[in-house]
């Protein structure tokens, strides 16, 4: 088994179970890509096994920290069992569902979602760290057998990969006929809330749908029943499910932007599909930082707005700059938005603290002349779970903004 050996004083973190190894904590030794080492203290103690991404700037990531522990296919089968077996303890409201989320569930690097129940589910996997790649075909059999499921589609094409030197890797792994022979569909229907909606998991975002932000949705859908708000605007509206959310909770007009064509078209089809009249819903295929601008210079406001922006900050490196279009966003919204009103607003970027995006909407506010009431902090859906000891889970932040007035 190959070693790798920290620095002195660098074993802190993992004496506290944080999985990350960062390049400059190590002293000597290494692997090739995905290999399970020994890595010990300055000292020579026993700290985790873990796998290493020459790579990567995170040179290893650990699967155990139990000097016992074998990583071989039992672990694998076991972890995966684990974390599919603490889903059925969470209150979700929907057949589409996140089974495995990375380092949370001691699986650093792999992201499972299933879509669907009982023999028509489909399992959509990433695998994006070395150690998962190294792996993958026997991760791909413990989740069949874990979940009764029969097919696994394979969406590792997640931008992360290339940092850990590894090209992109679509289509199934596992199955993808069914019994009579038939290709099995990549359009997939979900159920959420009592809504339906529709995603393709070999062209859609992540695995093919946002399933964290399943519960913000449902508490938009609930803020406008409750408010009566009448005018909504969903930027970055993706698919629209902010938008059906509202259209549920007797919005009678919601604006909706994106600049995908295809998203767009999805999230009108979403409309019909929920029965809603199409006069209650407008589309703007547009930039929304634009569109903003352009409402203010009209006068428009509305009752109610999502913020629901891409990752701007993927690492803190980037978080200056995304600070400020975060800040911008927030700002033309603050001034839209009507007294009384709404702001649902969103980071999904990792490099952004929960109490820098405070800040940031604060700052946003001040220079809008708005204040607002902080009535929620909106988090990602339990099925994507932060740990205490990986606080690095809580990527989804959100705040749920009534401006004062």
């Amino acid at each position: 088994m190959k070693t790798i050996r920290l620095r002195p004083g660098k074993e802190r973190s993992l004496q506290r179970r944080h999985p990350w190894i960062f390049e400059s904590a190590i002293a000597k030794g290494g692997g090739d890509s995905g290999e399970t080492v020994r890595v010990e203290s300055a000292e020579g103690r026993f700290l985790a096994w873990a796998a290493f991404s020459p790579a990567s700037r995170i040179r290893a990531r650990a699967w155990s920290f139990d000097e016992k522990q074998r990583i071989d296919a039992p672990f694998f089968s076991a972890a995966c069992a684990a974390a599919i077996r603490a889903r059925s303890r969470f209150a979700i409201e929907s057949d589409g569902v996140r089974l495995v989320h990375g380092e949370s569930d001691g699986l650093p690097g792999l992201i499972v979602d299933r879509y669907g129940d009982g023999a028509d589910a489909v399992l959509v996997a990433q695998f994006t760290s070395a150690g998962t790649e190294r792996w993958k075909g026997v991760i791909a059999d413990a989740l069949l057998q874990a979940t009764g499921a029969q097919h696994l589609y394979e969406r590792s094409d997640a931008s992360v990969r290339q940092l850990e030197g590894l090209q992109p890797a679509t289509g199934w792994l596992r199955g993808g006929q069914q019994a009579d022979g038939t290709p099995v569909p990549v359009e997939r229907s979900l159920r959420e809330h009592g809504w339906q909606l529709t995603l393709n998991i070999a062209e859609g975002h992540k695995t093919g749908f946002y399933l964290d932000q399943r519960d913000s949705r449902q508490r938009f859908f609930e803020t406008v029943r409750r408010l009566g708000s009448q005018r909504v605007l969903n930027c970055f509206c993706y698919t629209g499910g902010f938008s059906v959310a509202a259209l549920a909770g007797g919005a009678g007009h919601v604006t909706s932007i994106d600049s995908s064509g295809p998203a767009l078209e999805r999230a009108r089809a979403h409309v019909a599909l929920n029965g809603f009249d199409a006069a209650r819903a407008d589309f703007l295929d547009a930039d929304v930082n634009a569109s903003l601008r352009q409402f203010l210079k009209e006068g428009r406001t509305f009752d109610a707005i999502v913020l629901d922006p891409p990752k701007f900050a993927p690492t803190a490196v980037h978080a200056e700059r995304a600070a400020r279009a975060y800040k911008d966003i927030n700002r033309l919204a603050l001034q839209l938005l009507e007294p009384g009103g709404m702001l649902f607003t969103f980071s999904c970027s990792g490099g952004i603290s929960a109490d820098l995006f405070h800040k940031i909407v604060a700052s946003a506010g001040a220079d809008a002349g708005v204040d607002g009431y902080i009535l929620e902090r909106l988090a990602g859906a339990p099925d994507h779970p932060m740990t205490l000891e990986f606080p690095e889970g809580e990527y989804l932040k959100g705040l749920a903004v009534m401006r004062k007035g």
